[in-house]
C-alpha cells in the first residue's frame, strides 16, 4: 500500500464511524425537543419522563460524536496538505462557519439545557432543545455545502500565480445545486436514523421491561409516535435521494453509470436488482432488471438517455487527459470501482426501504392499545432496527465518495494529488492503526454506555409536575440526570 492507499482507509474508517452519531445527534434533539413540548402542552407525565430518558441518550453519543469529529479537521493538514492547500479559501470559509456559529450553538444551548431543570422556565427550557437542534441543522448544512463543492465546484476563481482556488461567490457556494438535494436527503435520513433507536429502544422496554401499564403506556406512546416519525423521513428520503439522483446525473453522470455499472449509453435504461459479474466488474454474467428505471432515476423520464461508462471515459480523457491515479482503487481511467459503487448505491436503498417497512409493522401490531408478545420474527427486526438506517447512511457516503473517485474535488484535483507529499508510509500508517484503536476503544465505551442507560429504563419522576420550578434560588447549578 503507497501513501494515498493509507490516507484513504484512515479518512474512510474515522469518517464513516463519526457519522454513526452525526445522524443520531441532528434526529434525536429533535425528538427530544418534541417529547418536551407535548409535555409543556398536555402536562402528561409520560412525555417528560421520556424527555429525559432520550435526552440521556442523546447526551452520550453527542459526546462521542464531538470526540470522533474533532480528529476530521485535523486530518486536512495530516494527510491531506495539497488538498488543504489548493482549495483553503473556499473549503475553510463553511467548515469556519460551522465551527464558530453552529458548534457554538449547540453546545451553549446544550449547557443551558442541562443544567437549567429547575433555573429556566419550561417554554425557555424547550426553546434550548429546540436551538440545540437548529445547532446540528446549521451545522450539517456548512459541512455539506463544503462536500458538495467537491462534488460540484462553484463560486471561485483559480488563481495560477498561487495554484489555489479562490472563492469568489460565497452565495454561490452555499446555494450550490448538489448542496440544495443533499442538505434534505441527509437531514431527513438522520431524523429516519434517530426515530428508528427510538422504536427500537422503545418497542424493546414495551414488549420485555415496562412492569405496570403506565410505562407500557408511555413506551407504547414512544413506540408509535416514532414509528409515524420512521414513515414519514422514510417518504422524504426517497424523494429528496430521486432529486438528488438526477442532479448528480447532471454533474457528475459518470457517478449514476457507475452505479448501474452501465457501460454502454442507453434509451431507457434499465435498473437491475442483482446483477452478477465478473471479478473486475467488466461485464455482466446474469442480472434482474426493471425497465426504464435507471433513466427515470437519472432523467425523470424512463425512455431518457444514460450515458455509459464508456462513452464517458472517452470524454474524461480527452478533457483531461490521461488518468494519473491508478491504483488497486482506480484503474487509471477516471472510473470508480464498480462493484463498490453498484453495491452500495442498492444496499443504502434497500436497507432505507426495510426499515420503513418495519416501522409500518410497528404500527400494526401497536393499534388499540395493543402490546406484541417480545418473542417473534418483529421482535427480533425491531431490535436490530436502528442498524439498518445507519448502516444505509455509511454505504450512502461510501456511494458518494467512492463514485467520485478518482477525483478528490471533481475535474480539478485528483485524489493522488490531494495527499501531503511530507508524509512518509510509516508515519501514515501509525496513525491509522492508533485512530483506529483509539476508536475501536471509544465504540466499546458508546455501547456500554448506552446499553446501561436503556437497561434502566425511563425514571419516575420525583419532581413536581412543572419542571420551572426552583427550590432554592441561590443553590448550585447540580446535572439533570
Amino acid at each position: 500500500m503507497d501513501l494515498t492507499d493509507i490516507a484513504r482507509w484512515q479518512f474512510a474508517i474515522t469518517t464513516v464511524y463519526h457519522f454513526l452519531f452525526v445522524p443520531l445527534s441532528i434526529g434525536l434533539s429533535a425528538m427530544v425537543a418534541a417529547y418536551e413540548t407535548a409535555w409543556l402542552r398536555t402536562r402528561d407525565e409520560r412525555w417528560l419522563r421520556l424527555t429525559k430518558f432520550f435526552g440521556k441518550l442523546f447526551l452520550i453519543n453527542f459526546a462521542i460524536g464531538v470526540v470522533t469529529g474533532i480528529v476530521q479537521e485535523f486530518q486536512f493538514g495530516m494527510n491531506w496538505s495539497d488538498y488543504s492547500r489548493f482549495v483553503g479559501d473556499v473549503f475553510g470559509a463553511p467548515l469556519a462557519i460551522e465551527g464558530l456559529l453552529a458548534f457554538f450553538l449547540e453546545s451553549t444551548f446544550l449547557g443551558l439545557w442541562i443544567f437549567g431543570w429547575d433555573r429556566l422556565s419550561g417554554r425557555l427550557h424547550a426553546a434550548c432543545m429546540w436551538l440545540v437542534h437548529l445547532g446540528t441543522l446549521f451545522s450539517a448544512y456548512f459541512i455539506l455545502a463544503a462536500n458538495s463543492w467537491m462534488q460540484h465546484p462553484v463560486g471561485f476563481r483559480y488563481n495560477p500565480t498561487t495554484g489555489r482556488a479562490e472563492m469568489d461567490d460565497f452565495a454561490a457556494v452555499l446555494l450550490n445545486k448538489v448542496q440544495l438535494v443533499t442538505f434534505p436527503h441527509v437531514v431527513l435520513a438522520a431524523y429516519l436514523t434517530a426515530a428508528a433507536f427510538v422504536v427500537a429502544v422503545s418497542y424493546w422496554h414495551l414488549t420485555r421491561r415496562a412492569p405496570d401499564e403506565s410505562d407500557r403506556s408511555m413506551y407504547r406512546s414512544a413506540t408509535r409516535t416514532a414509528a409515524v416519525v420512521m414513515l414519514v423521513a422514510g417518504l422524504g428520503v426517497a424523494v429528496s435521494g430521486d432529486l438528488q439522483g438526477k442532479v448528480m446525473t447532471e454533474v457528475q453522470p459518470m457517478k449514476m453509470a457507475a452505479a448501474e455499472g452501465l457501460y454502454e449509453s442507453a434509451d431507457s435504461a434499465p435498473f437491475s436488482l442483482l446483477t452478477v459479474g465478473t471479478l473486475d466488474g467488466s461485464a455482466e454474467t446474469f442480472s434482474v432488471k426493471i425497465p426504464g428505471l435507471l433513466s427515470f432515476l437519472a432523467t425523470g423520464s424512463t425512455s431518457g438517455r444514460v450515458v455509459g461508462i464508456d462513452e464517458l471515459r472517452a470524454e474524461y480523457q480527452e478533457t483531461y487527459g490521461s488518468d494519473p491515479g491508478a491504483t488497486y482503487y482506480s484503474p487509471g481511467d477516471y472510473t470508480p470501482v464498480i462493484p463498490v459503487t453498484y453495491w452500495s448505491f442498492r444496499i443504502m436503498i434497500g436497507l432505507g426501504l426495510l426499515a420503513s417497512a418495519i416501522a409500518g409493522w410497528v404500527l400494526w401490531a401497536t393499534r388499540r392499545g395493543r402490546t406484541p408478545a417480545a418473542a417473534g420474527l418483529l421482535g427480533t427486526a425491531t431490535v436490530a432496527l436502528p442498524l439498518m438506517p445507519l448502516l444505509a447512511n455509511s454505504f450512502g457516503w461510501i456511494f458518494t465518495e467512492m463514485g467520485r473517485q478518482p477525483w478528490a474535488v471533481f475535474g480539478l484535483m485528483t485524489t493522488d494529488q490531494a495527499v501531503s507529499p511530507g508524509v512518509s508510509v510509516p508515519q501514515a500508517l501509525t496513525s491509522l492503526i492508533v485512530l483506529t484503536g483509539l476508536y475501536g476503544v471509544l465504540a466499546v465505551i458508546e455501547v456500554r454506555l448506552l446499553f446501561a442507560a436503556i437497561g434502566r429504563g425511563a425514571d419516575p419522576l420525583p419532581l413536581p409536575g412543572d419542571p420551572s420550578s426552583a427550590e432554592d434560588p441561590d443553590r448550585p447549578l447540580a446535572f439533570a440526570y
